[in-house]
């Protein structure tokens, strides 16, 4: 059967342990929305990860990547296996590769309240938790990858940041602010995180966000020092709207967000340049239940959401974005009693799924 004239290619990389149990169950979803919605998604699925890079030697080959470069979008589920390491001692993660090859600096770490879902804060203003970590994700200390000294007595790792990727993530992080305030009726509020008052670079990080803020006027501006951020998050995290960061501070913080709202199963990320994208839940591989049927997927549900979202502002069409929008499905599942392993209930990955599913008209 041909493919639909607005067919659009998708690179899936399941990874490792349950990376490729929530894609399955993730694509499982998908199909019946897909349907519903007369989207043309054409899956490709690609192998990489740590027992790629067992088996074969590599993390992640080239003819895959340039598959993955070549697609639409790339739907990655989770890799890296605590075992499975690098000759330097460091776990194989080709997953940073594509953000670094690709250009990737905007990690977008969406974190909100889903109805049902148990919060770690007892406040009731903790079911108004809404807000977006933009980690920086081609830099900050993370450009020391692979390039870190090590020798008998120190190691020494070397953060940089520059003015060009700084600009891009300022104007992204206005951007959704001023997106996210149209659809909530609201002032959007854009407050960096840095420790500038130490670190000349993040002094550099903060002028360059000032400067970039008086082209939107209408979106409130500030800055928190990470360490008063971690508190915050914890004290009040209902006030705060969307989070630009270094990459090491986004990538700690986005695991404190996780836990705000009821764990890593219900936090998706998307890694957006200004050409390609990379969508997946952020959570690990999950060694300790890989294999048993228990993972969350809904993590990696709502990262597919954030690709259809993303197809749609890149023209796939208002079909895209009316599928995502009722991805909000996996609201009505968990409202309705759906409780999935790590939040204390007997619901494991497929039986997750077919809640959702069921709720998506076919």
């Amino acid at each position: 059967m041909p493919l639909p004239s607005n067919t659009h290619r998708i690179a899936v990389l399941p990874g490792d342990g349950i990376g490729t149990e929530v894609t399955a169950a993730t694509l499982a979803v998908l199909e019946p929305l897909a349907r519903r919605h007369g989207l043309g998604l054409d899956y490709e699925q690609l192998r990489a990860g740590a027992f790629c890079y067992r088996d074969t030697g590599t993390a992640m080959s080239e003819e895959t990547f340039e598959k993955a470069a070549k697609a639409d979008a790339i739907l990655l589920g989770a890799m890296g296996w605590p075992e499975i390491r690098a000759d330097d001692g460091t776990e194989i993660a080709p997953q940073l590769d594509l953000r670094f090859r690709l250009n990737l600096y905007a990690g977008v770490r969406p974190f909100r309240a889903l109805p049902g879902v148990p919060v770690a804060l007892a406040d009731p203003r903790a079911r108004d938790i809404d807000l977006v970590i933009v980690r920086e994700s081609t830099e900050g200390l993370f450009f020391s990858r692979d390039r870190g000294t090590v020798t008998h007595d120190m190691a020494e790792e070397t953060l940089r940041i520059t003015r060009g990727v700084t600009e891009k993530l300022a104007r992204f992080s206005f951007g959704l602010a001023r997106q996210r305030a149209a659809r909530r009726g609201r002032r959007g509020t854009v407050t960096l995180v840095d420790k500038a008052n130490v670190f000349r670079a993040f002094a550099f990080m903060r002028g360059i966000f000032a400067e970039i803020a008086a082209a939107y006027p209408d979106v409130a501006h500030g800055a928190h020092y990470v360490d008063a951020m971690a508190l915050d998050l914890v004290r009040k995290p209902w006030t705060f709207d969307v989070l630009p960061t270094e990459n090491m501070f986004g990538d700690i913080l986005s695991d404190l967000g996780a836990g705000l709202i009821g764990g890593m199963g219900f936090a998706p990320s998307a890694d957006i340049g200004d050409t390609h994208a990379v969508f997946q839940p952020a959570h690990g591989t999950a060694p300790d239940i890989a294999g048993k049927g228990l993972a969350n997927p809904t993590a990696t549900i709502l990262s597919a959401a954030m690709m259809l979202d993303w197809l749609a502002e890149k023209g796939a069409g208002q079909a895209y974005a009316d599928a995502a929008a009722e991805l909000a499905a996996v609201d009505g599942a968990f409202a309705e009693g759906l409780r999935t392993a790590d939040i204390g209930g007997s619901d494991g990955t497929a039986a997750a799924a077919r809640a959702v599913a069921a709720r998506i008209g076919g």
